[in-house]
């Protein structure tokens, strides 16, 4: 096998598929890249039992053929190289690497041992990839970290013919984003859980990509698809999905809320910051609010002590919340809009954070991109 390709191309298509490779593989050829060379294009894929990748780039000079070589370490050689063409060529145990007067040689690994790589199941839908990305990254931060409840890991894609939701939570927090996405089939209904963090590594690599994401689940009768699969700008990737699904998270919703106060996101974002500097990383920032303004505040060890006031506008009674800093801080990072809202029913009770484009303006039912973000509220300590 052997081929030429631009050194930024095929730099960018190895280091997407190396981002995939475990770090501690099973078994040493899950560790591998596989690459392809047949009539002028070079596939690189990965694979290891739960994430795939796949990406093509168009080459010269190949000679057809099939080679496996450490997935990480051909990334960061070619990332090293000079700005030249790179040649590619493997004879026998060993594939050699030439750029300028670069030259690599590395071993290849046994491909008989390397397993066969998922088909990509049917396609039902299409998404924009901005979109798809942003939805993603807002319900993804919601999603747990903890491996002994991995349904609570996942991020549940709820795909139907009026619209994309995706949700998620850790039992603390909960995120819900709906969107606007073009399904295959007007009757289209799937509910999938995928790992949030599969689920956001390929958003963040698809976001930056033009065109549509085209998402795909198999869709036979054998009950509950096994993976989702992914494709744009000449990537595919696949993923498994979680068994079960989250708890009917839309079901905490209330119907209208009592008492809303809607904040300048960025002036919130930083006065929290500010004043959890006097706290350690659980120590609650305390919210009370009326008709005056807003006072945000925080205590720490030995009576370190900070607050701060800022404009607010306030519909209902007023009132005192705390929240995890970092929660919050998420939530405000998340809601992309230049005010959020916190509305709320009963003091102790979850906020729903929304995000609004000025503070005088209310939710609108004909936007079908809307998020929400639940959060449980912290005893109030002064």
């Amino acid at each position: 096998m052997k081929f030429q390709v631009e050194r930024d191309t095929f730099a960018d298509a190895v280091s997407w598929t190396a981002k995939s490779l475990p770090a501690r593989p099973s078994v040493p050829v899950l560790a591998g890249a596989r690459l392809s060379v047949d009539e002028g294009t070079l596939t690189i894929s990965g694979f290891d039992y739960e994430i795939s990748t796949r990406v093509t780039v168009e080459v010269t000079g190949e000679s057809a053929g099939t080679a496996l070589v450490s997935g990480k370490l051909l990334a960061e050689i070619v990332k090293a190289l000079p700005n030249k063409p790179v040649d590619f060529v493997v004879d026998g145990p060993h594939a050699e690497l030439t750029c300028g007067s670069a030259r690599f040689t590395l071993p290849t690994m046994p491909l008989e041992d390397y397993p066969s790589l998922p088909q990509m199941p049917e396609a039902i839908g299409t998404i924009d990839a901005e979109e798809f990305a942003k939805a993603v990254a807002q319900t993804a931060v919601a999603a747990g970290k903890d491996e002994t409840l991995p349904t609570m890991t996942g991020v549940q894609v709820e795909m139907t013919g009026g619209g994309i939701g995706m949700l998620a939570t850790d039992r603390y927090r909960m995120a819900i984003r709906d969107s606007s996405w073009e399904p295959g089939d007007s009757s289209v209904s799937v509910t999938v859980l995928v790992p949030a963090k599969a689920l956001a590594d390929t958003a963040r690599t698809f976001g930056s990509l033009s065109g549509p994401v085209t998402i795909a689940v198999p869709t036979g009768t054998d009950g509950a698809p096994g993976m989702i699969g992914f494709t744009a700008g000449g990537r595919q990737t696949t993923s498994r999905v979680l068994d079960g699904q989250l708890p009917p998270l839309r079901s905490l919703l209330a119907t209208s809320y009592a008492t809303t106060l809607k904040v300048k996101t960025s002036e919130l974002i930083e006065v929290a910051r500010r004043v959890a500097l006097v706290g350690d990383r659980n120590s609650p920032i305390r919210l009370s609010f009326d008709e005056d303004g807003l006072v945000v505040e925080a205590g720490g060890a030995e009576d370190a002590k900070a607050s701060e006031a800022m404009d607010c506008a306030l519909d209902g009674e007023p009132g005192k919340i705390a929240f995890n800093p970092t929660y919050l801080l998420d939530g405000l990072a998340a809601m992309d809009a230049p005010y959020t809202a916190f509305k709320m029913n009963e003091l102790g009770k979850p906020v729903v954070m929304t995000g609004q484009p000025a503070p005088e303006d209310e939710d609108s039912d004909t936007n079908h991109d809307v998020y929400l973000y639940m959060l449980q509220p912290l005893r109030w300590d002064a």
